[in-house]
């Protein structure tokens, strides 16, 4: 088995170069049907959020287009973390 990149240098730890891959190269399950549609869901709002925010609400007011784009920002990692939430979970040592 090839060096993985750990701080040890023992064959077959994980390492930080490794892509945080199980020694035997399997990236875990995929996400499940439901995580995929609520990741599309909340990326959909998200560029919604945006929408409204620049085309219609900068007409009115400024500060609220802002601050509707400031959550719109915050939408994405949240997004990411449940579309990984399945394989994070398999990877995770018992």
């Amino acid at each position: 088995m090839a060096w993985c990149g750990g701080s040890s240098g023992r064959e077959g730890e994980a390492g930080a170069l490794d892509g945080g891959r199980d020694p035997d190269g399997s990236a875990g399950q995929p996400p499940s049907r439901s995580d995929r549609r609520l990741y599309f869901v909340l990326m959909t709002i998200c560029i919604g959020l945006f929408v409204l925010s620049w085309a219609v609400l900068d007409r009115y007011s400024a500060t609220a287009a802002v601050v509707v784009s400031v959550v719109a920002l915050a939408i994405p990692p949240f997004a990411a973390i449940i579309a990984n939430a399945a394989s994070a979970a398999d990877r995770r040592r018992p």
